[in-house]
């Protein structure tokens, strides 16, 4: 009866190796395939002149988006700036301040909202609230609706990986008569900080791919802005005006610039997994 039932665990346990295999290569089936489909169709144009080239008119040969790859990163950093100090506050105070508290309730519920409000929504809400007051569309009012988007990815995060911390750490710094917030300041955030930046690179790479806020915000421009409060090119934006458009060599350059945004998320992400698999773990 014992021979048996240890078969049956083998066998189960075999089972269920082989179904989560299969499933794996159903979900990686997808990827690989979009790879390479958007590899096959952007290579073409894929050439130095793409990231260095602003936008020619239909019919100019070459040119390229070099305006909206520089407001990409402009918007990513203005994004930065807005969601990250408020989303690593906020899970802070959640792990260490807010356990049995109405208000830390209320910020858990506030972010698990957020983050499933749709993007579209977003970007109306900033467009209602700066877009209209300033008078026209900007950096920063994309920058902003994408912060907010930011906010409760990093929360939430901030969150999970400072509870991770080992409250023996805390203890001991609290024998030595250390104050609570310097402990949170200068043990708990520096044992997490490379789970925080996991965080953060996934929330970018979140980001990096919205395009409907920031028709609401930033808009989109073919030249180089000449400063943040102008209407500034987006890859995202870029690639859908190109798409839509009846131009021939218009859908190239979106295919490229789809590889291009491609290329940036991935990269995000596997240094985000590379981080997270670091020898040491994530609390270091």
């Amino acid at each position: 009866m014992k021979f048996n039932y240890q078969t049956q665990r083998f066998l189960v346990d075999r089972l269920m190796i082989i179904l989560c295999g299969l499933a794996a290569v159903l979900a990686f089936i997808p990827l690989v395939s979009l790879l390479i489909y958007v590899l096959a169709q952007g290579v073409t144009a894929f050439r130095p002149g793409f990231f260095i080239h602003i936008p020619t008119p239909v019919g100019v040969p070459g040119g390229g988006m070099a305006n909206a790859i520089v407001g990409t990163l402009t918007l990513i950093l203005i994004a930065s700036c807005v969601g990250l100090p408020v989303g690593i506050f906020a899970g802070v105070y959640l792990a260490e301040f807010g356990k049995k508290n109405k208000f830390a309730w209320l910020v858990r519920f506030t972010a698990d909202v957020l983050s499933g409000v749709p993007s579209i929504a977003t970007g109306i809400v900033v467009y209602a609230l700066l877009v209209k007051t300033m008078g026209h569309f900007s950096a920063i009012a994309g920058g902003v609706a994408l912060g907010f988007m930011m906010i409760p990815i990093v929360t939430r995060t901030t969150e999970e990986l400072v509870k991770l911390v080992p409250h023996s750490l805390r203890e001991a710094s609290w024998a030595l008569g250390i104050s609570q917030w310097k402990t949170t300041l200068n043990i708990v955030l520096r044992t997490a900080k490379n789970g925080i930046l996991t965080g953060v690179l996934l929330a970018v790479a979140r980001i990096a791919g919205e395009t409907a806020p920031l028709l609401f915000t930033s808009f989109n421009n073919q030249f180089w802005p000449k400063g943040i409060n102008e209407p500034t090119a987006a890859l995202t934006v870029q690639i859908y005006t190109y798409a839509v458009a009846p131009y021939d060599d218009w859908h190239q350059q979106a295919w490229t610039g789809a590889l291009v945004l491609l290329l940036l998320v991935l990269s995000v992400n596997l240094f985000a997994k590379i981080l997270f698999k670091s020898p040491r773990g994530i609390l270091r």
